[in-house]
């Protein structure tokens, strides 16, 4: 399977990169840069810490989407929609790990699923789609006389807030209540608050040096509570999971899709 990666000198770019090459059955199709980028013509191996792989970063996207079986995507909102337009145009595979997306970013990308196989998560790892299900089952078993909370850390560089897993386990916690969660989405508390309304999921953020991400969600009540957490140690448990989503969807048919299509779940 040929597999290609925008962004691929980014530090997510270099962790998929080394996944590529180290996972049988595939192949390093390509992978772009942003035009102007100093490591335009940089052997991808090099730039990820391998030996050369006699592939060169580009920034011609439309050539890697013909030249590929599948794309990851872990670059930014407005270039995964135009990316998606080129998976759509070519029929080519798109894995999306983009955080961050808007609504009109996200119909953005079922829209070019009609065309093309598209795969779209907020976290590819296993334990945190395991997680999702757990979570959604705990909030359809519970009571609204349940609180739930849910708070995230990641590193200072992240530049969203809350992480798209965050809000991922809070739509997972609305299905399970049979809710919308933007009714009763809580993302900011500051000042006099008031007593906490019933029915809120409520969001807590924390950024601070090189944490990878840490999400917990919280169910409490009084006199008990139940904490369901997941704690990643390496960017790799990301890349492992879009490699596995990136080898899953050229074999489907044109239709949007999670990791839990990707993982049977």
């Amino acid at each position: 399977m040929r597999i290609g990666i925008v962004g691929a000198a980014g530090r997510m770019g270099q962790m998929l990169v080394r996944e590529v090459a180290a996972t049988p059955g595939c192949t390093l199709a390509g992978g772009t840069e942003r035009p102007g980028s100093a490591n335009l013509g940089r052997d991808l191996g090099t730039l990820a810490g391998l030996e050369p792989l006699g592939v060169a970063a580009t920034d011609d996207a439309a050539a890697l989407f013909r030249a590929a079986d599948a794309v990851i995507d872990f670059t930014a909102p407005a270039a995964s929609v135009a990316h998606a337009r080129l998976a759509a145009e070519t029929g080519t595979a798109l894995v999306v790990g983009t955080t961050g997306l808007s609504e009109q970013d996200r119909a953005a990308l079922a829209d070019s699923a009609t065309r093309a196989p598209v795969v779209f998560a907020a976290n590819m790892s296993l334990g945190v789609n395991l997680l999702l299900g757990l979570v959604r089952k705990v909030a359809s078993t519970l009571g609204p006389d349940w609180d739930i909370e849910i708070l995230e850390m990641h590193h200072r560089h992240k530049v969203d807030a809350p992480s798209g897993t965050a809000l991922a386990l809070g739509q997972a916690a609305a299905e399970g209540r049979a809710v919308a969660l933007e009714t009763v989405r809580r993302s900011v508390r500051d000042g006099h608050t008031g007593p906490r309304p019933a029915g809120e999921i409520g969001f807590a953020t924390l950024r601070g040096g090189d944490v990878v991400g840490d999400h917990t969600v919280i169910f409490a009540a009084e006199g008990e509570r139940i904490e369901l957490t997941h704690k990643a140690a390496s960017r790799a448990i990301f890349a492992r999971g879009a490699v596995r989503a990136a080898l899953w969807a050229p074999t489907q048919p044109p239709g949007f899709y999670s990791m839990q299509d990707v993982l049977g779940l």
